[in-house]
């Protein structure tokens, strides 16, 4: 007993720790701003190029110059959506800044580059014939390029596009800083941000600062806006269930069982997670900054609701309080697994809602996304070979309404996997499409098919069992032998008696195997 409690607090200080890791980790969180922490570039072809961030952006509402009613001078971007550059500052190497002349100007260029994604290939000499980004003596001697700067054809339709933005160093400075700039867009589309250097002198250069991403409704990143909208809807949808659950919890109080309370808190939870998510969302959208406490609190609440909604299914399946009252020595085996599943998980919703608004590397996300795919594995397998259990279990008494329950429940659960299965190859087929973001506008159905099926599994489960008068319909009943049917399945003479030694029969070795689970 003692080694059990010993292994058990050392397991939950291992998860605190864990858990306070990624806190400090993402204590500085920032919203639609792309932080640049002395960050190096990195060689491509001829050139030094860094990534600054790259967002979907709606058209600006208004073009017109406005000013903030407090203030006569400061600029209001409100209905504008824009990029704008803030105290971002470049250092090059000392021996770099040494080489130079204090008196000279302008010693070494970074060219901060804007494009839409649609104007990738106008960037470089991929229209001169050329592999070379920065201009060279051959192609400026034919007057297609300057000298010492980033090859790049305009737009014909768009004016001034792609955006090219000059910063110089000057003397033997090692550092300089950009001018405070703000690039206003009118145009809907995914925009990148490169900084880009073709001085090879200028070869160890280090970036900081950052630079703020807003759209005209907000600081909601393009893909991101729509769910706020969505997180809204299912809010009210959740709530919905919730009432009708609850007028049917009041109304049959006394034929409630335990299946009923649980279900009743997955419900409270995926009311609390859509609530939590639509507000943490508005307010990201108006402040332009995420909140650590209402960010936490919302992926925690994904967190304990994605196990909990996963052990629903999976006692569900065992037949829990319907075919068995207890789930024998089973019940460690599902308390682990979900605990295991909550750390993966958590873990997994950190790193993507608390992180930079930059997307993290493929293998960082790898690393946490491989162990909750895992897990899901292991829950589909488990619960499906439950289910085989029960069904088997209620055709062998001949219990006719709780097998017709059950084969219900089992469709419901193959249809929702046929669609997860589907929905995964729709996935894989779109991010593969969509290396670049262009189709960001749509991006947002991703994860809202996922809640969508969640909440209708939920729904499903609650009509299936929904308390009423009957409560034989689902409950276990251990005073009826547990098979007595609401349909009458008639037992009369010495074939009714055999029939109810057969089925006492099997109660007691379901017990037996509980016990030995």
């Amino acid at each position: 007993m003692r080694q059990r409690q010993f292994q058990r607090g050392r397991r939950i200080k291992i998860a605190f720790f864990v858990f306070a890791g990624l806190f400090l980790c993402f204590s500085n969180v920032d919203a639609s701003i792309h932080e640049y922490r002395m960050e190096a570039f990195s060689p491509k072809a001829n050139a030094f190029f860094f990534h600054g961030g790259s967002e979907g952006l709606y058209a600006s509402k208004l073009h017109e110059p406005t000013t903030d009613s407090s203030s006569e001078t400061k600029p209001s971007f409100k209905g504008k959506s824009i990029v704008s550059f803030d105290s971002v500052t470049f250092l090059r190497p000392k021996e770099s800044a040494k080489s130079q002349q204090e008196m000279q100007q302008n010693t070494g260029l970074v060219e901060a580059i804007i494009l839409e994604v649609k104007d990738r290939e106008r960037i470089g000499g991929a229209s001169l014939k050329s592999d070379a980004i920065c201009c060279n003596k051959q192609l400026a001697d034919q007057g297609s390029c300057k000298l010492g700067e980033v090859i790049i054809q305009n737009n014909p339709d768009n004016f001034g596009w792609p955006k090219r933005i000059k910063t110089f160093f000057q003397g033997t400075n090692e550092e300089a800083k950009m001018d405070f700039e703000t690039v206003e867009i009118n145009s809907t589309g995914m925009y990148y941000l490169y900084f880009m250097i073709c001085d090879p002198q200028l070869k160890g250069t280090l970036i900081k600062g950052r630079t703020v991403w807003k759209n005209p409704n907000g600081y909601l990143p393009g893909k991101m806006a729509p769910l706020m909208t969505f997180y809204g809807f299912m809010s009210l949808a959740y709530l919905v269930l919730g009432l009708a659950w609850f007028l049917r919890f009041v109304q049959f109080w006394k034929d409630i069982i335990h299946l009923h309370y649980h279900i009743t808190l997955v419900i409270a939870l995926g009311m609390c997670e859509m609530a939590v998510w639509y507000f943490e969302y508005s307010n990201f959208n108006s402040t332009g900054a995420r909140p650590m406490g209402i960010t936490l609190w919302a992926v925690t609440f994904v967190s304990v609701k994605k196990t909990l909604s996963r052990l629903l299914l999976l006692v569900v399946s065992m037949g829990f309080g319907v075919v068995r009252p207890t789930l024998g020595g089973l019940t460690a085996k599902v308390v682990l697994l979900g605990l295991i599943y909550f750390v993966a998980t958590e873990a997994l919703e950190l790193v993507e809602h608390l992180g930079n608004i930059n997307d993290f590397s493929g293998k960082a996300k790898l690393f946490l996304v491989l162990p909750v795919a895992f897990l899901d594995a292991c829950f589909i397998l488990w619960i499906f070979s439950s289910l085989s259990k029960t069904l088997e279990k209620l055709q062998m008494r001949r219990n006719l309404a709780k097998l017709e329950l059950y084969r219900k429940f089992t469709n419901a659960l193959a249809v929702s996997v046929l669609l997860s299965i589907a929905w995964i190859g729709f996935e894989l087929y779109f991010n593969a499409n969509n290396p670049l973001s262009e189709f960001w506008q749509i991006a947002w159905i991703i994860p809202a098919f996922w809640n969508m099926l969640a909440y209708a599994l939920l729904v499903v489960i609650c009509v299936l069992w929904a308390p009423s008068r009957n409560p034989t319909r689902y409950a276990y009943m251990e005073g009826m032998g547990e098979d007595s049917d609401e349909e009458g399945i008639a037992l009369t003479g010495n074939g009714g008696d055999m029939a109810m030694k057969l089925e006492r029969q099997a109660i007691g070795d379901d017990l037996e195997e509980d016990k030995r689970e």
